[in-house]
């Protein structure tokens, strides 16, 4: 290793697959941070590795030597990539940079800044703005819409993260002793990795949001398909079912230490609160229904009397 990989602060591991036009946008995102204190490992997963190469060989000689390169003969998923970009590298702390996202220039900065004033925090997760792309008539990618993510939440909780992922690995630079804690990403989840190691990273430690604007860019392509797709929408099936089987293990863990008599007795309560609620919105529904019907008589009836009025019917003089 060389001696930049040995001293650097932050390891990014950036996973792709024959998608040069998002790497090229990924690179200028990462060599376009006012920290520079960082080492890099592209995981090719099954890809061209020429293809890696010469994009990276766009950059300059400086730029060039702080990238190394993972590569696979075969396509063996995204968190097996995730893990192989983690163990190629050293530093103490982690991102993930996925090929189609960005940063803003001070993503890297203030979130090191962050952890080094504060040796007690494990992690720290940026705001992160959700950003749609569509192709122009020239087929440049430009944004459509934009949105924060889960702008509403004070902070990345436990509590909020059980319903589901609050944030995403382009928000979030940890420490590498989380992975000494809890292992690596699990390799049998084909999507949802991320969700399940926040999760287990939340059990025992608690994250903050960094204040201010937001400095990760979450790009959303709809209705893409194929290399150039978002798996949050193309392989949405994919993580409904690998939630419930997340969901699913953690009850046998739970059930196996403590038995079945809390989530009897939860499954019961919850299921009579949502009928107490379905009966409650039906009668809501119903009665609404009869006022609208017997305003809409009313109206239609003094519609009708009116009309009468106009021509004359059942005036005195009649």
């Amino acid at each position: 290793m060389s001696g930049t990989e040995r001293t650097a602060s932050v390891a990014i591991v950036i996973r792709t697959k024959d998608r040069p036009e998002f790497l090229r946008r990924a690179l200028v995102s990462i060599v376009g941070q006012s920290f520079g204190d960082w080492q890099a490992v592209i995981v090719n997963d099954g890809g061209d590795p020429a293809l890696v190469r010469e994009t990276v060989a766009e950059l300059d000689a400086e730029q060039q030597a702080k990238f190394r390169f993972v590569d696979s003969a075969e396509s063996r998923g995204r968190w097996v990539s995730a893990n192989a970009g983690v163990l190629a590298t050293t530093a103490p702390l982690l991102v993930l940079h996925d090929d189609d996202d960005t940063w803003h220039p001070e993503f890297l900065a203030r979130a090191t800044a962050y952890l080094e004033q504060r040796p007690e925090r494990v992690g720290v997760v940026a705001r992160i703005e959700r950003l749609w792309e569509e192709r122009d008539a020239s087929g440049v990618l430009v944004p459509v819409r934009r949105e924060v993510f889960q702008g509403h939440l004070a902070n990345p909780t436990l509590s909020a993260a059980l319903l589901f992922n609050r944030f995403v690995p382009i928000g979030y630079l940890y420490r590498r002793s989380l992975h000494e804690e809890f292992g690596l990403y699990e390799e049998a989840l084909p999507v949802i990795g991320d969700w399940d190691f926040n999760l287990r990273v939340l059990s025992k430690h608690s994250l903050e949001f960094l204040e201010g604007e937001p400095l990760a860019y979450w790009h959303h392509r709809e209705g893409v398909t194929g290399s150039a797709g978002n798996s949050v929408i193309h392989a949405s099936d994919d993580h409904v079912k690998y939630d419930e089987l997340v969901r699913d293990e953690a009850l046998r863990e739970f059930v196996d230490q403590f038995g079945l008599g809390l989530p009897l007795y939860l499954t019961k309560f919850v299921n009579g609160r949502i009928a107490n609620l379905e009966r409650q919105l039906r009668r809501e529904i119903r009665e609404e229904g009869e006022r609208t019907r017997a305003e809409m008589l009313r109206i239609s009836t003094i519609t009708r009397l009116k009309r009468l009025a106009r021509r004359g019917i059942g005036s005195r003089d009649e």
